[in-house]
């Protein structure tokens, strides 16, 4: 990962990122031959192709691409800020010990499941697997900081004093011995469902989105973009929106999504009026939302599809709404803005011809539309990545710009070896959390006490759900903070009675607010360095912007027709409903109302009075939020007719408002 990017951020598939400059040489042709091998390998065992004759075992397969790709981790990721300019002689030491210890654990998988290893091994297996799991806590370090690392440890530790611990954190102790076989030779802990879902699914979509990057998907989408929406008003703050949608909603990471494309619709925002802070807020706001776009949404929509037990296809379907909604409100906020401040669109010369640019860019919507119906139609998650990659670099090949030559095959192959080494260093560890919570079994006594202490009460389940999940995504990666959460708060919200789908969703767009909010705002702080903006004042304003990611979680929760389940009607009154609550939340947030015009602080109030009242899911309600709108709008034709009456030369000077 790029050094530039702020410890904890390179979550869920950061596509594009770039190797490290000690990459050169010999380390560099390792690191990329690693990559390769870990492709292969991957490709192999979701084709059933058995090259040469290989084939390993689930849990055979888990070992090797932990330690292929650690050895990655550890040599493109610096153990220190001093040692980031070349790979000291420890790096490599590491190699050694962590592809060692996979391949002896991966030769014996079979053994390990038909003899138990787990609970009782011969020395040579518990000393293997204790350098796996020293090499494990050592990624996860590098790849996720000093506070993953702590958590890890905690919770990876957590069955050796288990039985000292009062009430329902209680549980079953483990030896020191029995806790390193367990994590490592176990099936819940290090190879447990994480690294499961991305050794099924995960790199796959990671193949996908490195050839998107290789072959020129990202400057098309922006393109795209701006032919689409550069002419309307704001334009530029549109085009940011909508291209930060489709990238994110591809790559499924918020900080190479603005290190992507903040750095050209950041600068375009500033030169038509938007403030430096403004144009990074919405910058942070889009490349966060993108994370829970469909069809890709990152790591984390594969392990959440993989705890509940359902298809791929419906966490695509159930996120679309919302994610949808969030879009939305942004494009209302930067309009009004815009509306209200005369700010024009992009000039005409700087926008690019729809037709020439849908000509040019067909594959790259070509590959998205077949990713989309294999997933959606043919139910082919572990295929339909690998095939739409296929498809997007044979194309690429005869087209003259952006060709697959050489030299972006090796782009391919970096982005690819990069993400993976990130996201495996992370999950692994990760594994550790699960392990340490399951074999213990404190995992459902949480919950059972959760019932217990919120005494029914859902409103203060999802209060303090929501405080969690907060808190604990302001130091954790997305992917760790909702695989933590979904073993231990889940359980309790849909014990509670509240939809399943609805309740992991919850958490995973709680855990997101960290990107947007101060002190922590990752996604804010990124997007201000880029526009020169002050992080603390981007990183509030960014809070405003994204203010429906705070309202949205308890909206499908409560109401789960926003997730697109039960009836048809009720969907689509439910959708409507919202929409129209969006459009007032945010004309009341930029104190301006369409057709009406800036709006005074008794008027602002009663608008964001109207689209909470449209929020909440009872019919009066709607109708008492619908009466307030109506009424402001009947006043405003009133003082609109008086006044032209008065004055019909001023106001004929003064022309329509927007």
């Amino acid at each position: 990962m790029n050094s530039s990017i702020p410890a904890g951020s390179a979550d869920d598939l950061p596509l594009g990122a770039q190797p490290e400059p000690r990459l050169h040489g010999v380390a560099r042709w390792v690191w990329l031959a690693l990559g390769s091998l870990g492709m292969v390998l991957a490709i192999n065992q979701t084709f059933n192709l058995s090259l040469l004759g290989f084939l390993p075992l689930g849990n055979s397969y888990l070992y090797y691409l932990i330690g292929i790709f650690l050895a990655a981790a550890f040599i493109s990721i610096p153990a220190t800020a001093s040692s980031s300019a070349r790979v000291a002689w420890y790096d490599w030491l590491l190699c050694a010990a962590v592809l060692g210890a996979s391949l002896y654990l991966g030769m014996h998988g079979l053994t390990i499941i038909e003899q138990g290893w787990d609970y009782s091994a011969p020395l040579p297996a518990t000393v293997a697997s204790g350098v796996m799991l020293l090499m494990v806590l050592e990624g996860v370090r590098r790849a996720g900081g000093w506070l993953l690392l702590g958590v890890a440890l905690l919770f990876g530790a957590y069955p050796l004093f288990a039985d000292h611990l009062p009430g329902f954190l209680w549980g079953t102790q483990y030896t020191f011995g029995e806790t390193i076989r367990a994590h490592v030779m176990g099936v819940e802990s290090i190879i447990g469902i994480p690294m499961q879902v991305v050794a099924q699914l995960v790199i796959g979509f990671v193949v996908f989105g490195a050839a998107l990057t290789a072959t020129g998907g990202g400057e098309f989408f922006m393109r795209f973009a701006a032919a689409l929406m550069g002419r309307s008003r704001g334009g530029p703050a549109k085009v940011a929106v909508l291209s930060s949608a489709i990238l994110g909603s591809l790559s499924g990471s918020v900080i190479t999504n603005i290190l992507t494309s903040g750095p050209i619709t950041i600068p375009t925002m500033k030169r038509t009026g938007y403030p430096a802070h403004y144009a990074a807020a919405i910058e942070a706001c889009a490349s966060t939302g993108g994370t829970l776009m469909p069809p890709v949404m990152g790591a984390v929509a594969f392990i959440m599809a993989s705890f509940l037990g359902v298809p791929y296809s419906e966490i695509i379907i159930a996120a679309f709404l919302p994610a949808l909604l969030f879009y939305l409100a942004l494009l209302f906020q930067v309009d009004i803005y815009a509306a209200a401040r005369g700010l024009k669109g992009l000039p005409e010369s700087e926008i690019p011809n729809l037709w020439d640019t849908l000509k040019d860019g067909w594959p790259y919507l070509l590959s998205l539309v077949m990713l989309i119906y294999m997933l959606l139609f043919m139910r082919l998650e572990a295929y339909a990545p690998y095939y739409a990659a296929v498809v997007l670099l044979g194309i690429s090949i005869f087209k003259r710009n952006n060709r697959l030559n050489l030299k972006r095959a090796v782009t391919f192959l970096t982005d690819l070896t990069g993400s993976l080494a990130n996201l495996v260093a992370i999950l692994a560890g990760i594994g550790l959390v699960v392990g340490g919570l399951s074999y213990t079994g404190v995992a459902g006594a949480f919950s059972r006490e959760l019932l217990l202490y919120a005494d029914g009460s859902i409103p203060l389940m999802l209060a303090a759900g929501a405080i969690t999940s907060f808190v604990l995504g302001m130091g954790m990666t997305v992917s760790a903070c909702y695989i933590f959460l979904s073993i231990l708060l889940a359980p309790a919200l849909i014990a509670a009675g509240l939809n399943p789908l609805a309740s992991h969703l919850f958490i995973l767009y709680w855990g997101m607010m960290s990107y947007l909010t101060p002190p922590v705002a990752l996604a804010a702080i990124t997007a201000a360095g880029i526009s020169g903006s002050s992080p603390v004042k981007t990183g509030f304003y960014a809070m405003r912007l994204g203010a429906i990611l705070f309202i949205l979680p308890f909206l499908f929760v409560i109401e789960p027709a926003l997730i697109l389940q039960g009836p048809w009607q009720g969907i689509a009154s439910a959708s409507t409903t919202a929409v129209i609550a969006i459009w007032l939340l945010s004309s009341g947030m930029e104190g301006y109302l369409y057709r009406v015009g800036a709006l005074s602080w008794t008027v602002r109030a009663l608008v964001l009075f109207s689209g909470l009242a449209l929020v909440y899911p009872e019919r009066i309600s709607d109708m008492v939020g619908l009466g307030i709108v109506a009424l402001i709008y009947l006043a405003s034709w009133q003082r609109g007719n008086r006044g032209k009456s008065a004055h019909p030369a001023a106001l004929a000077e003064k022309g329509p408002q927007p």
